[in-house]
């Protein structure tokens, strides 16, 4: 880029690679032009009302403001990681907090021990890539656990028949649930700069930032990611379960 800064002409040049994924599509025979312009101009829309937002909270809105940014997204995270648990009661509630939980952990960690500074430029961006991950993970933990309890019904009510808690009863299931949520963060974490080179390291060394401040940076946020993931899976795990029996130690889905 040799220094300049990305301009409009730029962006309106690259709806050509969205051309080019139309006309694939089409001749493909696929069926999915119209998703493929609908998403091109529903990232455009709003990645455009989203930059005039941070523009107010990085000018006006300070570090509360910017934490406020990122209890909506984690709201919305929870709305959407519950959706893949639906048959569990009160999934997006349990998502909201799971998500909620994790993310908040690690962002007030990084931030109390001054790892990174407590602006809003920052707490944002880093805030976001936390709610993320922890969404994708809580997501994977609920869509694994409904498809344990409509897969293993009858193992796990045999169990509870015999005497066991439901605790126990469902353990090997919240565990390959909890498993499943982790692997991909794990995954990511072990080929991390190999195959390809993350986005936060990406923006500073387009930014020009030397490369090794940026994978000073990057190994801090791959390790974020799969801390506040453990965390959010560590919560949604117990909630979910509750969910899932009732009082009687029954399951109620």
């Amino acid at each position: 880029m040799n220094g300049t800064v990305l301009g409009w002409p730029e962006v309106a040049t690259s709806v050509l690679l969205v051309a080019v994924a139309v006309a694939v599509a089409a001749w493909q025979r696929l069926g999915l032009n119209r998703d493929i312009v609908l998403a091109a101009v529903r990232a455009f829309v709003q990645l455009i009302a989203v930059g005039a937002v941070l523009v107010v909270i990085f000018e006006h809105g300070g570090v509360p403001g910017a934490l406020g940014w990122v209890a909506l997204m984690v709201v919305i995270a929870g709305q959407v990681a519950g959706r893949r648990g639906r048959g569990v009661p009160a999934a997006r509630l349990v998502a909201t907090v799971s998500v909620g939980v994790g993310s908040g952990l690690a962002l007030v960690t990084l931030l109390a021990l001054d790892v990174f500074p407590s602006r809003p430029s920052v707490i944002v961006p880093i805030g976001g890539m936390i709610v993320a991950n922890s969404m994708q993970a809580v997501g994977l933990v609920l869509l694994r656990l409904v498809e344990h309890v409509g897969e293993s019904r009858r193992s796990i009510e045999a169990r509870l028949l015999l005497g066991m808690p439901a605790v126990d009863a469902f353990a090997p299931h919240r565990r390959s649930a909890a498993r499943a949520a982790l692997l991909p963060a794990i995954d990511a974490t072990k080929v991390v700069g190999l195959i390809s080179l993350p986005g936060a390291m990406t923006g500073m060394i387009l930014a020009e930032v030397d490369p090794l401040t940026a994978i000073r940076y990057q190994i801090v946020v791959m390790y974020m990611i799969l801390g506040a993931a453990a965390l959010a899976a560590a919560v949604a795990v117990p909630l979910a379960q509750r969910r899932l029996f009732d009082d009687a130690q029954r399951l109620c889905v």
